[in-house]
């Protein structure tokens, strides 16, 4: 959800890099719902394990709960947003994290772009 929020409020102006230490098969389809009510199709993402190189190579790094399983290398900013793991959930669970990731996304570019609005 939360590269798709991050593609969808900053387009081409920021490299999105989605992955995680021990990832599913398949999306969450019941993210992928929370997502599509908001106008945001997540259905061709893929999940990815995340590689040191990944990390790397980003400026910054989200982790939700990842803890000690994250790759960690010196240098690279880290910011951690705490949220409930929508994984077997309903629905009504997963849109108030959804709208909390949201919220954290523009927090996020406010911060790293000029004019994040455009």
């Amino acid at each position: 959800m939360a590269a798709g929020w991050l593609t969808a409020l900053a387009g081409d102006r920021v490299e999105v890099r989605s992955a995680g230490t021990a990832p599913g098969d398949r999306v969450n389809p019941v993210a992928v719902e929370a997502m599509a009510e908001v106008g945001i199709d997540i259905t061709a993402a893929t999940p990815k394990v995340l590689t040191g190189e990944a990390v790397q190579a980003s400026d910054v790094v989200i982790t939700m709960g990842c803890g000690d399983e994250c790759p960690w290398y010196p240098g690279t900013r880290y910011l951690d947003w705490p949220l409930e793991d929508p994984a077997g959930q309903g629905i009504d669970a997963v849109r108030p994290i959804r709208d909390q990731i949201r919220a954290n996304v523009e927090g996020l570019l406010a911060e790293i772009l000029p004019d994040p609005a455009g």
